[in-house]
């Protein structure tokens, strides 16, 4: 299966990753390594994550938790082999992303 960021969820991951090292020294590398069995996941297995509708475009995406670090990525199927990462989004904001 072939996955793919955004450029907005690769701008997303690159700062979250940033932050966590700079943020978190007990753990710098946690939210990379979790976002990487996270992205093994959606290749194995893409229909694993929840459905979310965006609420302002009404589009159906799916979503996987990043357990430790409590982020979602935020994906779409768009072809029988192929993942898009549109987001990842910290569950702590309460809210999800504007997709």
């Amino acid at each position: 299966m072939k996955l793919q960021f955004t450029v907005r969820a690769h701008r997303e991951a690159r700062s979250h990753d940033r932050w966590w090292r700079e943020n978190r020294p007990a753990a710098p590398q946690l939210f990379g390594e979790e976002l990487r069995r996270a992205i093994d996941q959606l290749r194995t297995a893409p229909n694993l994550g929840g459905l979310f509708k965006a609420k302002k475009s009404g589009r159906e995406y799916r979503r996987v938790l990043m357990p430790v670090t409590r982020y979602h990525v935020y994906y779409s199927i768009p072809a029988a082999d192929r993942v898009l990462v549109h987001s990842i989004w910290s569950g702590v904001r309460g809210k999800g992303p504007v997709l």
